[in-house]
């Protein structure tokens, strides 16, 4: 089922979006050679407890995955692209990590990722991560009132293409507001104009992922961890996005990317 959200729903999602995007822009900017990944998810549970906030992670338990999720983050590092588990791993140089997190303030969430390459930076691994953005800002931009799901699933794989790459189409992206993980599935790639109705209330998390020489994932053995099959590189950006009457509403942007988009809930249909 399919819920639709209220301008004041979203407005209460916007506030969960606004500490997601902020916690990702700290946790970005704290990622640097010589840092355990540990750290990175002590310091987030930190943020969310102070926030009276709640992770939407712990405790999850999907049918894949072994036993429940006892993290506040997904840490995935290199050829990781999807559910890494924190451990005990000092970041390297040259290191490409993605971080993926989702919360929940006053019984409404928000779903969020990025990926940052730590020390010095494969040109390779950089292109990698910008097909992901751009992606990212086409489905945006995609996701508009009246339009169709297809959309924004073909958006994203129409990018992926032009930068050479393939697209996995086991995980996408999804419906989100009351609980994480919400109706419909968002493919990342599809047909435009084929699909559900992109209406005014739909709340989506929208997530293009790519690994550097394949389409194919493997499983680690503890169950979470998804990895490129040929040990290829890998990048993952997502938001949580409201279809307005008005447009794409994002409500994850990071403060450092724009500071205005979330506070004025005016969101550009193309904001970088």
């Amino acid at each position: 089922m399919i819920e639709f959200k209220s301008a004041e729903e979203i407005g209460r999602m916007a506030v969960a979006g606004r500490f997601v995007g902020e916690l990702l822009a700290e946790l970005s900017g704290v990622a640097a050679v010589g840092v355990n990944l540990m750290d990175l998810e002590h310091l987030a549970r930190r943020r969310i407890s102070e926030r009276g906030a709640e992770s939407c992670y712990w405790d999850y338990a999907p049918s894949f995955g072994r036993g429940p999720f006892r993290n506040v983050l997904c840490l995935s590092v290199n050829d990781a692209v999807l559910h890494g588990l924190p451990h005990d791993y000092v970041l390297r140089d040259g290191d490409l990590l993605s971080i993926d997190m989702a919360v929940g303030i006053d019984g409404w969430n928000a779903d969020s990722a990025l990926s940052v390459v730590v020390g010095t930076p494969d040109p390779a691994d950089l292109k990698l991560i910008e097909a992901t953005e751009v992606a990212l800002e086409a489905a945006i931009v995609a996701a508009q009132p009246g339009g169709r799901l297809g959309d924004i699933s073909g958006a994203i794989g129409e990018v992926a293409r032009s930068y050479g790459y393939g697209v996995n189409g086991e995980f996408g992206g999804h419906g989100i507001g009351r609980t994480m993980h919400e109706a419909p599935h968002v493919a990342n790639d599809g047909r435009a104009r084929r699909g559900l109705r992109l209406d005014p209330g739909l709340t989506l998390a929208i997530e293009p992922w790519f690994c550097r020489s394949t389409n194919k994932i493997k499983y680690d053995k503890d169950g979470w961890t998804i990895r490129s099959a040929d040990g290829s590189r890998t990048a993952h950006s997502e938001h949580t996005v409201a279809i307005t009457a008005d447009g794409p509403r994002v409500l994850t942007r990071r403060p450092t990317r724009d500071t205005s988009s979330v506070d004025s809930g005016e969101e550009p249909a193309a904001a970088a």
